[in-house]
């Protein structure tokens, strides 16, 4: 029992060690991520956007010591773990290195930080994103979104990856989330009041029973097949749901 407990205390210890951060002191503008590979993007109450690296591979290169890595595009590590953070005011820069694998990176954001995240390489893993209060707009061509109590407007679109949403009782609107090959899944309270557009070309809708979804005639006709346009709750937030390809899912939270 006590080599058991010995174990656990040093890999605690360990990892403390080998937990790196890189802090910016900012609490309003736009975080503009790039081609990151890896990355989790969390909502803070503080007045600083943390940068954390879950993996201490570059560590082992001992020739690397003291030195510092750079790309042919001129960007530098400032980070000490394969990122590049560059404050231009309203605006901070974030980038990768490497073009493959890269820093697994938790990035904490505080809440008046909107942020913009693109990334189009077939290297690299799903985007995770929660509790961000500010504007979200994500573009991918391969990795999948998932978004977990985010607050403000959102933009996502994805072309082959799927996108999962799970809505807070109140949030800012539009919301668009889009894909063109992955499904699009959300999950809402089922007391929202929104204006509810919903298409798909080659896929089907479906919808929670608990939905009264309020849908105006058109030429005196009711239409439900692969659009879907009308009210919840009377009406109110815009929320826009749209895949060509695959399935739409209206969940209640």
């Amino acid at each position: 029992m006590k080599n058991l407990l010995t174990v656990i205390v040093m890999a605690i210890f360990v990892g403390q060690l080998n937990a790196q951060e890189y802090k910016v002191a900012k609490s309003t503008g736009r975080l503009d991520i790039r081609e990151v590979n890896n990355v989790t993007i969390e909502g803070t109450t503080g007045n600083e956007i943390i940068f954390k690296s879950r993996d201490t591979d570059r560590d082992d290169d001992d020739r690397a010591k003291g030195l510092k890595a750079i790309s042919a595009s001129g960007l530098e590590d400032n980070t000490g773990f394969g990122l590049s953070v560059v404050d231009k005011g309203e605006v901070i820069e974030v980038r990768q290195l490497k073009k493959m694998d890269g820093p697994d990176v938790i990035i904490l954001v505080p809440k008046g930080v909107s942020i913009s995240i693109s990334h189009n390489s077939p290297h690299g893993s799903d985007i995770t994103i929660r509790n961000v209060e500010g504007e979200i707009e994500a573009s991918t061509v391969h990795s999948g979104i998932y978004l977990d109590n985010p607050q403000g407007p959102l933009t996502i679109n994805t072309v082959h990856g799927e996108i999962e949403a799970k809505l807070p009782a109140t949030f800012k609107s539009p919301i668009s989330l889009v894909s063109v090959h992955g499904p699009v899944d959300v999950a809402l309270p089922v007391g929202t009041k929104a204006n509810l557009r919903m298409g798909t070309v080659y896929g089907e809708i479906f919808v929670d029973p608990d939905f009264k979804i309020q849908v105006e005639p058109k030429n005196g006709l009711v239409r439900y097949s692969d659009k879907v346009e009308g009210k919840i709750n009377g009406g109110g937030l815009d929320i826009t749901l749209t895949t060509t390809h695959s399935n739409i899912y209206l969940r209640k939270k």
